[in-house]
């Protein structure tokens, strides 16, 4: 009988190419460098062909290697769908789930849906990668992740999507701005003014350019960007300029402590959707609508912003 690699073995040549590099791999599969060597050593054996080029300095993983780590990726992730499969026959949404959230999404949605997820599926474990959007659809593709929270729309082939609610721009802007006496904001006001984004990468840069029919942003002459919504507030409040917020970190609190008005953004594109997005060939599809449907109605329960319009 054919001998075949073992799914551990599998994944350790995977984590290897991941990292490029074996005491990174060991640690990331809770095993020792040794250990993880014999078990690409006997998987080289077993296919009879070297996948791992290795030297002193460095870790390169061969031609053959590296299209053995894609189909080591399916198979893991195939085998993976299967755990599911069955665990998805029992009570729904408990177990593992491991989800990927943006950083535009997470410290402003999480805290506030996450008492409700824990008293409806007490027995769910709930594990969160907090990324650019990226790079977890990258690791969900790969099987890393179940899910992810994301803004939408983003190009992907291959992922199912779920929107759970609207997501409307605020134009945020320091005490006294000419746009204080406005009750919206329309979009062409901006082409005038030092508009702040978050840095590229960001999803949520692009989201505002769309809204704000722009297609790229003009570039501060210093070349720095922020790389998180606080910055984007500290900046503007520090008079560099204005910038397009979220209505979920409004609502969140995210200007509690300045002095900054905040104004909503006219047009129909001037918002970004939310959304939740799995593999297609998921066995819980279902799950991930009844998680829609909790998100959706704990986001429908209107929060007062913290930056209402003075009297």
């Amino acid at each position: 009988m054919k001998a075949l690699p073992t799914l551990k073995q599998l994944r350790h040549l995977v984590a290897v190419a991941e990292f490029e590099h074996f005491g990174k791999a060991a640690e990331a599969c809770f095993v020792t460098q040794s250990t993880l060597s014999a078990s690409i050593k006997e998987l080289e054996t077993i296919l009879g062909s070297t996948l791992i080029e290795r030297t002193k300095r460095s870790v390169m993983v061969t031609a053959l290697g590296l299209e053995v780590v894609e189909r080591s990726r399916n198979v893991l992730r195939d085998v993976e769908d299967i755990v599911d499969l069955v665990a998805g026959k029992g009570e729904p949404l408990t177990g593992n789930l491991r989800m990927g959230v943006i950083p535009t999404i997470s410290p402003f949605l999480l805290p506030r849906v996450m008492p409700t997820l824990r008293r409806a599926h007490p027995e769910l474990r709930l594990y969160l990668r907090e990324d650019q959007t990226a790079r977890i659809l990258e690791k969900l593709g790969q099987g890393d992740l179940d899910l992810v929270l994301i803004a939408l729309p983003y190009p992907m082939d291959g992922i199912e999507t779920l929107t759970v609610a609207d997501d409307p721009f605020f134009v945020a802007f320091p005490k006294g701005h000419r746009f204080e006496n406005r009750e919206m904001v329309p979009t062409e006001a901006l082409a005038e003014e030092e508009l702040l984004l978050l840095e590229e990468g960001h999803c949520l840069r692009e989201h505002a350019l769309s809204a704000c029919q722009l297609i790229t942003a003009p570039r501060r002459e210093d070349g720095f960007q922020a790389t998180s919504l606080y910055t984007l507030v500290q900046m503007v409040e520090s008079g560099l300029g204005l910038t397009l917020l979220p209505k979920m970190a409004v609502d969140a609190g995210l200007l509690q402590g300045t002095k900054l008005q905040i104004r909503p953004l006219e047009g129909r594109t001037a918002s970004r959707e939310i959304g939740l997005a799995w593999r297609k060939s998921s066995s819980r599809d279902h799950e991930y609508r009844m998680l829609g449907d909790i998100l959706r109605e704990e986001l429908a329960t209107p929060v007062p912003p913290t930056g209402r319009k003075p009297k």
